[in-house]
């Protein structure tokens, strides 16, 4: 994806566009007094305004060319309405990404970032200005694609007339790029991407930005005794993996670990899914696409901190060797599992992956994510990711870069009231507890392998990827996991 050049300035000389907010009486905020033009600004989006030709509802956009006493080629006059929402002011951006990807803008004065909701601040606007705009830049043109022309976007830089604030407008840009990373692996089809080209995409990025990188294969995992990891995995002939990531950048302090589901694709295994939508199970792999994904960001801005990111990767298959309703296996970390529906997978190779990172990182904190229910799409839609945690701090802390980046959870509660629904008369644990409260019966299930550090699962089945005809993965929840990162340094 190409770079925009994100810089500081207030003049003109090289500017060819200029995007200007202005408000339901179409009325130029006073934030914008000190950029030039500001009068003519003002004088001509109140007769726009007067006349009836733009209202300023909120991301209406207008293109004007050659506006007469302002010396730009282009003016983009984007409606913020009269109150200024979070929610609001992101779409404003969309709208004004989409109206410069439609023109022949080169380098931009940006006005927006002047203006902002009431309880946010300007480096949140910087870092959302920057984030919308790379992203705007995204177009999924894999090979499979045929004769698809990828998008070539004209513009080149983007000028914010306030103060420097390099380190905002480094982390959304750097934010976009991860999202484009894991859009691009999580939209890819599941006979491209396969456990082993997570494993090459992990090596891509180890040797671009440095990074450690193990991958054990499926004889390794045999041996280390990963009997519920290797249980899903024995059904395919594709070879699973074992991908591990280390970023490095506070010396030897513990780790915070990251452990993503990558199912690459899930019929369900012997308990098979509904034909309707099983296309979409290749978005499956989610959890390891966002992993990778912060670790492109994370390659970008070089923190202070150390990340290990594990990946355990297969494909849930039907054939003569896939385990069965009712087999008992034994997860790494010695505990028994019956297994009483083939097609809760994600938590038997989340659970040796989990065991994996502790034995192997000693890290200081674990956070895992997965597309993991369906239960969490019904309790919660398709607007926020569902969070359980044993760590009431680490639980607060990722809410709080969830609303921050507008990439958002909603904490469900864990307990021994669920956990009792995952007992087995003939193992440990069942791995699945029933129809009812299926969302945290499935992060109780994992919580039995973190005991010892602290702990939240993400649950994104809801928000990874969108249906219907703007079908395709959003990126999330790499804006939220790399805002929590950047806070812990």
């Amino acid at each position: 994806m190409k770079p925009i050049q994100f810089q500081f300035q207030t003049d003109l000389p090289n500017i060819d566009t200029l995007l200007v907010p202005v408000n339901q009486e179409g009325q130029v905020s006073e934030a914008l007094s000190s950029l030039p033009f500001f009068s003519a600004l003002q004088k001509l989006t109140t007769e726009l305004f007067e006349n009836g030709d733009f209202s300023g509802k909120t991301a209406k956009a207008q293109l004007l060319i050659t506006p007469s006493d302002i010396a730009v080629r282009r003016l983009i006059l984007i409606g913020i309405g009269d109150t200024l929402t979070t929610k609001n002011y992101l779409s404003c951006l969309k709208s004004a990404a989409t109206t410069l990807d439609h023109c022949g803008a080169l380098s931009v004065l940006n006005a927006l970032a002047l203006v902002y909701p009431a309880e946010r601040d300007q480096s949140w606007a910087l870092m959302q200005n920057a984030q919308a705009f790379q992203r705007s830049f995204y177009d999924y043109s894999h090979e499979s694609r045929g004769e698809h022309t990828p998008k070539e976007p004209t513009l080149s830089s983007m000028s914010f007339p306030c103060d420097a604030d390099n380190a905002s407008v480094q982390q959304g840009q750097a934010t976009a790029f991860g999202m484009a990373l894991t859009q691009d692996l999580a939209n890819m089809p599941s006979n491209f991407c396969t456990p082993s080209y997570l494993a090459e995409t992990a090596q891509q990025l180890a040797d671009e930005y440095g990074f450690g990188i193990e991958v054990l294969e499926r004889d390794e995992m045999t041996a280390m005794g990963m009997g519920s990891f290797m249980a899903v995995a024995q059904g395919t002939k594709t070879p699973p993996k074992m991908i591990s990531l280390r970023y490095q950048g506070a010396g030897d302090s513990a780790p915070v670990a990251l452990v993503g589901k990558g199912v690459t694709f899930d019929t369900g295994g012997i308990s098979l899914k509904p034909g309707a939508a099983m296309d979409e199970m290749k978005y499956d792999m989610s959890g390891a696409a966002t992993v990778l994904g912060v670790f492109k960001a994370l390659g970008e801005l070089k923190p202070a901190i150390n990340v290990v990111g594990v990946i355990p990767a297969t494909e849930n298959m039907p054939s003569g060797n896939a385990i069965k309703p009712g087999d008992v296996v034994t997860s790494l970390s010695g505990q028994t599992i019956e297994i009483l529906n083939t097609d809760a997978e994600g938590r038997l190779i989340l659970c040796d992956a989990l065991t994996y990172a502790q034995q192997k990182y000693q890290p200081e904190k674990v956070i895992n994510m997965a597309t993991l229910t369906g239960a969490c799409i019904i309790a919660l839609g398709h607007h926020v990711s569902g969070l359980m945690a044993n760590n009431q701090e680490l639980a607060e802390a990722i809410l709080k870069s969830g609303q921050n980046t507008y990439d958002r959870f909603w904490q469900l509660p864990l307990g021994e009231e669920w956990d009792e629904q995952l007992k087995s008369n003939f193992a440990d644990m069942a791995n699945i507890g029933g129809r009812s409260a299926g969302t945290i019966t499935a992060g109780q299930f994992l919580a039995r392998y973190t005991k010892d550090v602290p702990w939240a699962h993400l649950d994104i089945a809801g928000t990874a990827w969108v249906s219907g005809d703007n079908k395709g993965a959003t990126g999330r929840p790499v804006p939220a996991l790399v805002d929590f990162l950047m806070t812990q340094i």
